[in-house]
């Protein structure tokens, strides 16, 4: 899950510049995405999330609890996570949330389901393999606590508005 898990924080650390809507309302009145979502951290997260996922396809020989990668899936996994990141702040505007806004669960799983989305379309096979229900069932429970203490560590650091 590295590869879907890196994304999110690095946009966040990154996010700067442009916004992926450029500033425009929905038909509904409301920001399509917010300011928090912009074209570097995007591609800043996605890049980080590519790297990681790389390093992994090298190193995996070596340690053989580690799942063996290919670039699509790499690919799915860190794209997939900041897609569903995105496609949760799109929900989050249509409900009338603010960015930074609590909106507990989907905050945390959000990316993991963009990532497992976007693989299970495009590389099936790989993912059905490597995606068993005890690692579905393992990534669902200790993602949320995950996500809380890295999004608290934002927080201290200064790159995050609120700390959940």
């Amino acid at each position: 899950m590295l590869p879907a898990y890196l994304p999110n924080p690095c946009a966040a650390t990154f996010g700067q510049g442009t916004v992926i809507d450029f500033g425009r309302n929905f038909i509904d009145g409301r920001r399509i995405f917010g300011d928090g979502k912009t074209y570097i951290g995007f591609l800043a997260g996605t890049a980080a999330g590519i790297m990681v996922g790389l390093i992994q396809m090298i190193i995996a020989p070596y340690f053989p609890f580690f799942p063996v990668f290919d670039v699509k899936a790499v690919f799915c996994l860190s794209i997939g996570s900041l897609l569903g990141d995105l496609g949760m702040s799109f929900v989050k505007r249509r409900i009338g949330l603010a960015r930074g806004a609590p909106f507990p669960i989907a905050d945390q799983l959000d990316f993991v389901a963009g990532a497992w989305m976007l693989t299970y379309l495009f590389e099936r096979e790989w993912f059905v393999s490597n995606f068993t229900a005890e690692i579905v069932i393992t990534v669902l429970i200790i993602t949320p606590i995950m996500h809380l203490i890295t999004n608290i560590i934002g927080y201290k650091l200064g790159k995050k508005e609120v700390p959940w």
